[in-house]
């Protein structure tokens, strides 16, 4: 299974990007799907996941009411929708494909990985 993140970019403080994630078996779409993110010299953490029909939905403190998570399982796509972006959100993000079909919140709880995109927000 491969996993490809794109849409990354430069953007400033208060702007808004999204990423698209695709997965290249029909199989993520029985999954559930989320999105990672690394800042330099942090540790690697969940942002925003989602069960595989798309109804169940997790977000990380950091990002409530800014960013969406949502899927097209058709296009055995995922897509981030950041908005209100603060330089904090500045991060290699990378999707994963989870273990079963509800919404993996833990690390532990992914079992395919993708390469990421750079997000950059200047304040």
């Amino acid at each position: 299974v491969q996993l490809q993140a794109s849409g990354g970019g430069s953007v400033q403080a208060g702007g808004s990007l999204r990423l698209s994630c695709t997965c290249s078996r029909r199989t993520c779409s029985n999954n559930g799907m989320g999105w990672f993110r690394q800042a330099p010299g942090k540790e690697r953490e969940v942002v925003a996941s989602i069960g595989w029909r798309g109804y169940s939905t997790y977000y990380a403190d950091s990002v409530k009411g800014r960013f969406t998570v949502s899927r097209d399982n058709a296009k055995n796509t995922v897509y981030l929708q950041m908005s209100s972006l603060k330089s904090e959100d500045t991060a290699v993000y990378s999707c994963a494909a989870g273990r079963g079909s509800l919404v993996p919140t833990k690390e532990s709880e992914f079992q395919y990985w993708g390469q990421g995109t750079l997000v950059t927000v200047s304040s």
